[in-house]
């Protein structure tokens, strides 16, 4: 009898959905340290540098209600490849700036907002094409293996990209787009039954349709809300290189494996729901993970000692991971399909929201009472906040299985 990852792996459509995802992740990645490394590399400014991020991010703010709406009408299939094919086509361009030598700060912060506006556009497509490519008793198994691909290319993506860039710029950008190149093909041939989408007028209410939705259902509002705080709080990875050179003195190579390990801790934990999903308890299961995840911040801020901190860095991806794939899969299974892209949209959204200012906080907190300080504290609030949500979202405390609403 197959059973758990062997069914989900043997579904060909989620097979090359996966690889295509992988494959995109990575090179996403790929891109950022290239542009990253170049545009220092012209402009010797730091603030040239947080542009570059914030360029990448004000898309995904932005253009939230209108992804949603464009991922509920349209063919999501298409949008993921149009999206991929642009990406591939801002690689090349990137690529022919840096051999002919007119590749500038500009050039750059605009091939950044492209780029950041087709993730905008892709990742909520993505999300809501998923439940269309396995049975639903499989979605999961499919989620958890769908978040080994983000991790394998958080670990993957940067290192190659560093590695390549060694050699420079142009070996990056040949390799990403080659790469984006084939998860367009890949996704070309994904085959999915059509779905006859609705033809509702555009009105205020429909754009806002996705946050109303997640409004009123506790279930689902509880844990991306919860995700985002929790994240907010604990975010101690954004002070790794203040505690690499000032704390454990490891220096660069030490600071290479600390941001290595949560991805680590994070892909493993990813595999193992792969072949053993939570079925039962997980109310109780989500609230515990994040008990870990606080408890393992505070336990690397207080370290001194290398193989400790990446333990705690190990735990904080794995715990995190549960999380993800709770939330996830209540999202993709209580969602009917056609607001799945309104609601995943507002729910990439909370994650990048909660990731950028996580980094914000964290920085800000650690320049006022100290790292180390910060980062206890970022992991005592996180418990805290798990302790309020219990009490906020009874609902979610006592939930049991995925279907609950």
């Amino acid at each position: 009898m197959q059973s758990d990852a062997g069914a989900t792996l043997h579904q060909p459509p989620f097979t090359k959905f996966w690889i295509s995802r992988t494959l995109s992740s990575s090179s996403f990645q790929m891109l950022s340290v290239a542009i990253g490394w170049q545009m220092y590399a012209l402009t010797h400014d730091a603030f040239s540098l947080g542009l570059v991020g914030l360029a990448q991010f004000l898309p995904m703010v932005l253009l939230t209600l209108v992804v949603g709406q464009v991922a509920d009408r349209f063919d999501r299939r298409l949008i993921v490849f149009l999206c991929q094919l642009i990406e591939g086509a801002i690689a090349i361009l990137l690529l022919a700036g840096s051999i002919n030598g007119w590749l500038g700060r500009t050039e750059i912060l605009v091939a950044a907002a492209v780029i950041g506006a087709c993730r905008a556009f892709e990742g909520p497509s993505s999300s809501s094409l998923l439940p269309m490519l396995v049975p639903k008793e499989l979605l999961p198994k499919a989620i958890a293996w769908t978040t080994s691909a983000g991790q394998t290319s958080m670990i993957l993506g940067p290192t190659i990209g560093g590695l390549l860039y060694a050699a420079g710029p142009e070996l990056v950008y040949t390799t990403s787009a080659v790469a984006l190149f084939a998860s367009c093909i890949l996704t070309f041939f994904i085959r999915v039954e059509r779905v006859a989408r609705k033809s509702e007028p555009v009105t205020l209410s429909s754009l806002f349709s996705g946050l109303v939705f997640v409004r009123r259902h506790p279930v689902i509002l509880g844990t991306i809300s919860l995700d985002l705080f929790a994240v907010l709080l604990g975010g101690a990875t954004a002070l790794l290189p203040i505690f690499a050179q000032d704390i454990l003195h490891t220096g660069p190579v030490g600071l290479g494996v600390m941001r290595t390990a949560p991805a680590i801790g994070a892909l493993l934990m990813s595999l193992a729901l792969a072949y053993y999903p939570m079925k039962r308890a997980l109310g109780p299961t989500l609230f515990g993970a994040l008990a870990v995840f606080g408890l393992a911040t505070m336990l690397f801020a207080v370290s001194t000692q290398l193989w400790i901190s990446l333990t705690a860095l190990l735990l904080i991806g794995a715990s995190d991971v549960i999380s993800v794939v709770i939330r996830s899969s209540l999202v993709q299974l209580q969602t009917p399909d056609e607001m799945r892209g309104r609601v995943n949209a507002v729910n990439s959204l909370f994650i990048g929201t909660s990731n950028q200012l996580g980094e914000f906080e964290s920085g800000t907190l650690a320049g006022l009472v100290g790292p180390v300080q910060a980062a206890f504290i970022g992991g005592l609030g996180t418990i805290a906040v798990a302790g309020l949500w219990m009490f906020l979202f009874p609902s979610l405390r006592r939930l049991k299985s995925l279907t609950e609403s």
